[in-house]
């Protein structure tokens, strides 16, 4: 017996025998008749004869294993399948313990690239959000040389207009006004990204947050041919949020349902209090979400229909905007959709301090 058999007390206190072993025979069968043979208590010939006679018994059934078919049939003794075994068991623990070593290793190599990506990419969007920002600040300066100059040109202090040089600086007027809200919608995104976006925090009626916009939204949705209802319950307590900013989330919610809205449709936007808080549901039967891109609707500078003949215009950024700016307040905004069926958003806040309002 070489140095690699001997076995002591310290290393394997319990004798150990095949019978006793918890792992699946069927496991041990191939490589127990090899070691027998390689170290020479066992030759090829006489595991033939033992494997037939192991057979030969689970047929007649008896269970038998392969070490208790070689000790009956006399091949080996006890001693020399209990050191084989050992080595066994040894040779299974030091390949888990490789194999645990290995995958350890595999799993902090694939962290440390995750997380190599993670900060590109947390690098990245700070960029495009330093980009956005630049860029916007830039756009704002040229822009406010043309709206001065459009406003002297339409209360004619430059001189008197025709009547159609009246209808084309209206519509010039209104192309300007839509780049100044993209601007500022592209400078809030990149606040909000940036985790910038501040809040000026007040109690506020509901009914005021919403007349701030709605003539705007009600002209929009005549012009589109859908009908507009607001719901509001009376006395319902204030809100503590930021005023302009709320006011927007409102408008930019109906703005999209009446967008996304055939004529002939209808859009409503609902308040009503419930268990302390302020309830607002935004919903329309227009022409609604698939379900596999539902997850895709808070993505800026996404549209779900993004070809370039889409059929609805927009930059994706307003229900981005949405969120970051509930989610600042600590809100959370949900969505239900069916295709063909409608829409509906629903947020709630919680009321201030027990003030009503009008």
């Amino acid at each position: 017996m070489d140095a690699t058999t001997v076995l002591t007390k310290s290393a394997f206190p319990a004798r150990v025998h095949l019978m006793d072993v918890r792992i699946a025979p069927e496991t041990l069968v191939p490589r127990l008749g090899e070691l027998l043979i390689n170290r020479g208590l066992l030759v090829p010939e006489d595991l033939a004869t033992a494997l037939d006679f192991q057979q030969h018994k689970i047929r007649g059934g008896a269970p038998c294993l392969i070490g208790q078919a070689l000790i009956e049939l006399g091949f080996v003794d006890q001693r020399s399948i209990d050191e084989v075994v050992t080595i066994q068991i040894f040779e299974l623990q030091n390949n888990l313990e490789r194999s645990n070593e290995h995958l350890e290793q595999q799993v902090a190599e694939r962290t440390e690239d995750l997380q190599d990506a993670l900060t590109k990419l947390t690098e990245l969007n700070q960029l495009k959000s330093n980009f956005i920002s630049n860029i916007s600040h830039e756009l704002r300066t040229p822009l406010t040389h043309i709206k001065g100059y459009l406003d002297l040109l339409a209360d004619h202090s430059l001189g008197p207009l025709t009547t159609p040089q009246e209808d084309a600086i209206s519509v010039l007027q209104r192309s300007e006004g839509r780049l100044e809200q993209l601007i500022d919608d592209l400078l809030q995104f990149s606040l909000a990204v940036r985790g910038e976006l501040d809040l000026l925090l007040q109690p506020l009626e509901i009914r005021k947050l919403v007349d701030t916009y709605l003539p705007q939204n009600l002209n929009k949705a005549e012009l589109k041919g859908v009908r507009l209802e607001i719901n509001i319950a009376e006395n319902l307590p204030k809100i503590l949020a930021d005023a302009d900013k709320m006011a927007w989330v409102i408008s930019q919610l109906l703005d999209n349902a009446i967008k996304f809205t055939p004529s002939g449709g209808m859009v409503s936007l609902a308040t009503i209090e419930r268990s302390g808080h302020i309830d607002f549901t935004v919903s329309d039967n227009g022409i609604g979400i698939p379900d596999d891109r539902m997850g895709e609707i808070f993505d800026a500078f996404h549209q779900l229909d993004g070809s370039v003949s889409r059929r609805y215009p927009g930059t994706g950024l307003g229900l981005a905007m949405v969120h970051q700016i509930l989610k600042a307040h600590g809100v959370k905004i949900e969505v239900t959709s069916n295709l063909e069926t409608g829409t509906c958003f629903y947020f709630s806040f919680p009321a201030a301090g027990g003030n009503h309002g009008g």
